[in-house]
């Protein structure tokens, strides 16, 4: 399947299973923007898939009323951009209610706020803005980066009694992979992709598969690299991170974000109070995301600019 058809294979099994899911949200009925509902409106009708006014304030807001009353919603934002018109329904409201009313009121709704950049959609619609949400007491964070993470943590968010802002990628929907649909997954879980000695390298996201190929560069240069993709960030796998940071000595932390207040530093900073390796971090530079290529290509982290960071830190007298 690709990214985006397992989530609405996922969305679709969660919908069979639990009447009081519905989804809501602009150009559902069509499929969704990146056709990660396709097929649903046909299968369970416009009562369950609906589609809205172009209003993330008042999307959002009607799906923390309909939680409050018994439904579990899940709300499209078509992108984490345009969530920014949704911040107090997300914040004030969704994360809020639990602890302010003593528990008498339960929000469990899915926000899809998809991240990252999207080619030639310039500072408006390619901002990766997790570290945003991780800062906000109340909410769970996921942020899946293959087709099988993608249907197995999707069902595991629709379980849960409280809100999740789940941060599907951009650029991922067309990226194809297998998926066992029988699997399950516990969010908070971290995957390593493959074990190394000299250094702990720690994303999520679509930065997995450029550090993937960063890693297979600096294999050939005789660099070891521990690959850690989190799956979530909120909560994260801190038993994983501390005990491969622990062992290496040093951490890097690779995202797509603005380096500057990254989740990225969450995670060098535990580390490194728990473990006392050194850290270093590799996000995007404190910019707007440009329109044209060459401006736009100044954000990204590409494969490159992972391999060089590596090496530079093992250096050559750690390299067998």
């Amino acid at each position: 399947m690709t990214y985006a058809q397992a989530a609405a294979h996922s969305l679709s099994l969660s919908m069979d299973k639990d009447n009081a899911i519905v989804a809501l949200g602009e150009d559902l009925g069509r499929g969704g923007v990146f056709g990660q509902y396709q097929g649903l409106r046909e299968k369970f009708g416009p009562g369950r898939v609906i589609d809205t006014p172009i209003s993330e304030a008042g999307i959002a807001g009607a799906a923390v009323g309909m939680a409050l009353a018994g439904i579990r919603p899940v709300v499209e934002m078509r992108v984490i951009d345009f969530a920014l018109c949704a911040i107090d329904e997300i914040v004030n409201q969704a994360a809020k209610n639990r602890y302010m009313f003593g528990g008498q009121g339960r929000v469990p709704v899915l926000f899809r706020m998809p991240i990252g950049l999207w080619s030639g959609s310039a500072a408006q619609h390619s901002q990766s803005l997790e570290s945003w949400f991780t800062h906000v007491p109340g909410l769970t964070v996921i942020a899946p980066a293959t087709a099988q993470d993608n249907f197995d943590l999707f069902q595991a968010a629709l379980t849960l009694p409280d809100p999740v802002l789940y941060l599907e990628h951009k650029e991922l929907w067309s990226l194809q992979g297998e998926v066992d649909t029988q699997n399950t997954l516990a969010i908070g879980k971290a995957r390593c992709l493959q074990q190394g000695e000299h250094l702990t390298l720690v994303t999520w996201s679509a930065a997995v598969h450029r550090c993937v190929s960063a890693c297979a560069q600096v294999a050939q240069q005789g660099v070891s690299v521990e690959l850690i993709d989190l799956r979530s960030l909120w909560p994260w796998d801190k038993e994983m991170v501390y005990r491969s940071a622990a062992r290496t000595g040093q951490l890097l932390v690779v995202h797509d974000a603005v380096q500057v207040s990254g989740f990225g530093a969450e995670v060098a900073a535990s580390s490194a109070q728990a473990t006392g390796c050194r850290i270093h971090r590799l996000g995007a530079p404190r910019i707007p995301v440009g329109y044209s290529p060459p401006l736009e290509d100044q954000t990204r982290i590409s494969v490159d600019a992972i391999a060089q960071t590596i090496l530079q830190l093992v250096g050559e007298t750690h390299v067998a």
